[in-house]
């Protein structure tokens, strides 16, 4: 059994190095001391630091606005005037279609328009003159009302003119592709003389740079109790940071502006939204990041430096060096970890001093010397 003991006290050591809650001390592999002295260990207090309550997910960031270019008309592209990856200013030529073919159906409606007009007018005329020769009843009323039927006839021919020269400069318009939005433009899908139509699919995609939003699911319970303790704190909102794919954190915080109405049925989570700045941009549409969120106002919380804690079966302990100098156990209950220290929930004291260095060479009830361990850190 004290084959077995040793073991798992080892193992238990693997696992809390691997997650960084136990560490090795520089003294660590020093010899051990002589028979009857005793052992000389590095302590730490535990002590009241600020700590920011934090919750981790994983988001996707979202270009804010993001246009997929398309042909709305049938032609040959004439030219394709960007750079890929480029930043582009709303209103920017982006590509061009040959146009010869629209402006001759322009020039085409725009004579059915004055062949129109021209008609309307000899109708209007033949219709007051119709008007007048009733008056003295020199011509039918028959006539007259043919004159006036000719009239609306021909007024009627000069809207469908008209409207057929809208359609043409509007197909002449749209052999210009211009950006709708200012942005970072990505890759053409075509080149120069290739046939393009509303079927060739898109021709490049544009994305907002700054700002972007990230999107990131929320379990429903998380999200009622944020929203509670938000009101109950009267925080005017939660700070969004990210933490990129090398494990560093983004340097412009954000907001949430926006809960999606509805739960995922199958998951039970809400879509929540952040907006950020992305002055460098940094972000790119699509990315997927680990989004942190935590509350504006930090709270007090009794914190040891996570070096000091240990693990077996039973749970999470420390070595407390007591006022007569010897190591004690005392088993703790931990809450969150921020930048080496962990929160103690139970177990030990404001003032208690823990064994950081050292541990190796200490057993239960034993006498120490203790030295304390320079300041570390404020968070």
């Amino acid at each position: 059994m004290g084959v077995l003991r040793i073991g798992a006290a080892r193992a238990a050591r693997v696992v809390l190095a691997a997650a960084g809650l136990w560490s090795v001390a520089p003294d660590a592999m020093a010899q051990a001391p002589a028979p009857g002295q005793a052992p000389a260990v590095v302590v730490a207090r535990a002590e009241m630091r600020a700590l920011t309550q934090q919750r981790e997910f994983v988001g996707r960031v979202r270009a804010l606005e993001r246009v997929e270019l398309r042909a709305r008309i049938e032609g040959v592209l004439r030219e394709r005037r960007f750079v890929e990856g480029a930043m582009v200013a709303a209103g920017d030529l982006l590509f061009s279609i040959e146009p010869d073919q629209f402006e001759a159906s322009l020039d085409l409606a725009r004579s059915e328009v004055a062949k129109a007009e021209a008609t309307l007018a000899d109708a209007t005329s033949q219709l007051q003159r119709a008007r007048e020769l009733s008056r003295n009843q020199n011509i039918a009323q028959s006539t007259v009302d043919q004159r006036v039927a000719d009239e609306a006839r021909a007024r009627a021919q000069l809207l469908a003119a008209r409207a057929s020269q809208r359609q043409a400069e509007l197909a002449l318009g749209y052999t210009r592709i211009v950006a709708p939005i200012s942005g970072r433009i990505g890759e053409a899908a075509l080149t120069q003389g290739n046939l393009v139509n509303p079927a060739s699919g898109v021709l490049a995609t544009i994305v907002s740079q700054d700002p972007v939003h990230v999107a990131f699911p929320v379990s429903a319970r998380e999200l009622l109790e944020a929203q509670r303790k938000a009101r109950a704190s009267g925080e005017a909102g939660l700070v969004v940071r990210l933490r990129l794919a090398d494990g560093s954190l983004y340097a412009e915080p954000g907001r949430i502006d926006f809960a999606d109405v509805q739960a995922d049925r199958s998951t039970d989570t809400v879509v929540v939204r952040a907006r950020l700045p992305n002055p460098r941009a940094e972000l790119i549409d699509g990315q997927t990041v680990r989004v942190v969120v935590e509350g504006e106002r930090p709270e007090r919380a009794l914190m040891i430096p996570q070096a000091s804690l240990q693990l077996d079966q039973a749970g999470a302990f420390v070595l407390v060096v007591d006022r007569e100098s010897k190591a004690q156990v005392r088993r703790v209950k931990l809450g969150a970890a921020r930048a080496g220290y962990a929160a103690v929930l139970d177990g030990i004291a404001e003032g208690d001093r823990v064994v950081v260095q050292g541990i190796q060479r200490v057993r239960p009830g034993q006498p120490v010397v203790a030295t304390d361990a320079p300041p570390g850190p404020r968070g």
